[in-house]
């Protein structure tokens, strides 16, 4: 095997390598975090059958904001009294199964963060990192929006 050769099938295997370990830390999340479901489809079940909003949350485990808002925002203290009020949905926009949620609500940039009625209607959508308080404020207002 020439050098080249070596080379490439190393940088394959390294590549390789390091999308599984990224991939297996996708679903880390800190201590106090919603609970979230990895499905699009499972999300809206969730939210018809127990009558809540849902959240649907796309993200990467190479987006820094994605990142900050995992671990600083979703789990913060502003946000902790949201948790039991919403379907929360954690999506890896880089999943071939997330593809068809993507086109449907027009994702070209994450985060992006899309809320939906009981029944799946729209009622919004934020794009791009946030404080914990401001996702807080979008939160209630997103309750506010759904009325009694």
């Amino acid at each position: 095997m020439n050098r080249k050769t070596f080379l490439t099938i190393a940088a394959a295997l390294l590549a390789g390598a390091a999308f599984l370990l990224t991939q297996s830390r996708a679903a880390d999340f800190p201590k106090g975090s919603p609970e979230f479901i990895g499905s699009y489809d499972a999300a809206l079940k969730a939210g018809k059958d127990t009558g809540k909003p849902v959240v649907l949350i796309f993200s990467a485990v190479w987006c820094g904001p994605c990142q900050a808002n995992k671990h600083n925002v979703y789990p913060s203290d502003a946000v902790k009294p949201y948790h039991d009020k919403f379907v929360w949905a954690y999506l890896d926009a880089d999943a071939e199964a997330n593809g068809a949620a993507m086109q449907k609500y027009g994702v070209t940039a994450i985060p992006y963060i899309q809320f939906l009625d009981k029944n799946g209607k729209p009622l919004g959508s934020s794009i791009g990192g946030s404080t914990p308080a401001d996702f807080a404020k979008t939160l209630e207002a997103t309750l506010k929006n759904i009325g009694p």
